[in-house]
């Protein structure tokens, strides 16, 4: 039989679909898109239209392949639970039991039983996961740690995912080496709250990073994201001892103001962001911050968005990803007074956007005339330390290191020639 898995949202849900994937194949099935006998919809619920475009893409694969076997999980439907199940769905999860799918599947082909399972706690264990090979990316994914603690005000994903949890020191280690062995030359660690990693444990997450980085034919290991909280001075000196740690490390800002900050329930004011950002810099100039931040949210007035601006052009990040501020019920922010118009919201978006490009261009063109050593990862496109994207001039084996002498840039694409 055929199976086909589309997958909306983070890395965490790439993962989780890959792992999907290795199960469905290591028992027999094969991937098809065109004419799959089983699909999986792994959705997304970060935002009201991650939400939408879940529920339309489980209608458009109901609608096209009506006599396929429909399996939805993740986190829209965990968040949107009864819309799910007016839906005639075969199977229906939250995001337990992803790793039991192949078998929910082979019980209904037996048993023609529709299967719906949701928890409703957050008090989940960490569901045991592993994958051999990442076929996806080139860079593999392992994610080490699932669930968040935080409540931010305006996020639902605590909601929808649960409390944190980790996976087991000595397996991620495992499976890292397997993944390696299997011609990974980078991983990504990756979770919902990754830096919490190792929490009120023997091993946090700079510990597992000086442990990876022995592993001889690992040669990048890279950080999902990580909160400006956790970036303590522990972190710190491994980032400048640790040649393997890539010189690129994502840090949510969220709002360019303590007064944001703060109705945000973010853990952290201005000061204490730009100051560890500077550290980082000190130890590591070149490399590349990259952050998120949520335009709209609720009090935020054009004076507190001109703030945001005014930081974000002072950190000089080398990339912005701008999120209109999404309001999810059940949330604090979603409760709050002086919510900001739709309109306001997409016009502030765009304007951070085009700074966002800016700064993009500008952190590229540093390395015109630079050597680079990039992995490659498709048709002549590889990807440095500091994750910039980077067009070879000619056609380079997929999975190798090469360095790269870069001529040109355009709209934020590096374009490399190769060095002999």
């Amino acid at each position: 039989m055929n199976f086909y898995i589309y997958t909306l949202g983070c890395k965490v849900n790439a993962y989780e679909s890959e792992v999907i994937k290795e199960n469905f194949l290591q028992k027999g099935y094969k991937l098809d898109r065109e004419k799959p006998d089983i699909i999986i919809v792994n959705t997304c619920s970060v935002t009201n239209v991650a939400d939408q475009k879940s529920r339309k893409m489980v209608r458009r694969f109901k609608k096209n392949h009506n006599n396929a076997i429909l399996v939805v999980c993740g986190c829209s439907s965990e968040n949107k639970e009864t819309e799910y199940n007016q839906m005639d769905i075969d199977i229906l999860l939250g995001n337990n039991e992803k790793s039991q799918i192949v078998s929910l599947v082979e019980n209904y082909l037996q048993t023609h039983q529709k299967y719906t399972k949701f928890y409703h706690t957050r008090n989940l264990a960490f569901e045991p996961m592993q994958i051999e090979k990442f076929t996806t990316h080139t860079r593999a994914y392992i994610k080490i740690e699932d669930g968040c603690d935080n409540f931010c005000s305006y996020c639902i994903i605590p909601y929808v995912r649960g409390k944190r949890r980790d996976k087991d020191y000595e397996t991620v280690i495992k499976e890292a080496k397997m993944l390696v062995n299997n011609g990974h030359q980078e991983i990504v660690l990756t979770g919902i709250h990754t830096g919490s990693y190792g929490f009120n444990s023997d091993h946090d997450l700079t510990d597992l990073i000086h442990e990876l980085s022995q592993i001889e034919a690992l040669k990048r290991i890279r950080i999902s994201s990580i909160e400006v909280t956790e970036l303590n001075d522990k972190f710190l000196q491994e980032l400048k001892t640790n040649p393997k740690i890539c010189d690129h490390l994502h840090v949510p800002l969220q709002a360019g103001s303590d007064e944001i900050l703060q109705k945000m329930n973010r853990k952290y004011n201005l000061e204490e962001y730009k100051e560890k950002i500077k550290k980082i810099k000190e130890i590591r100039p070149d490399i590349s911050i990259t952050t998120d931040v949520i335009v709209g949210h609720p009090f935020e007035t054009e004076e507190l968005f001109q703030k945001t601006i005014e930081t974000v052009k002072e950190i000089a990040f080398s990339k912005i990803h701008v999120f209109p501020y999404s309001k999810r019920e059940g949330t604090a922010s979603s409760k709050m007074p002086m919510q900001v118009p739709e309109t306001e919201k997409h016009e502030r978006s765009k304007r951070l956007c085009e700074i966002s490009s800016v700064l993009e261009q500008a952190y590229a063109e540093k390395y015109l005339g630079k050597k680079l050593e990039i992995l490659i990862e498709s048709d002549q496109i590889g990807t440095t330390s500091n994750y910039l994207k980077v067009k070879c001039l000619e056609e380079v084996p997929i999975n190798i290191l090469q360095n790269v002498i870069i001529k040109d840039v355009q709209n934020g694409e590096l374009i490399g020639e190769i060095c002999r």
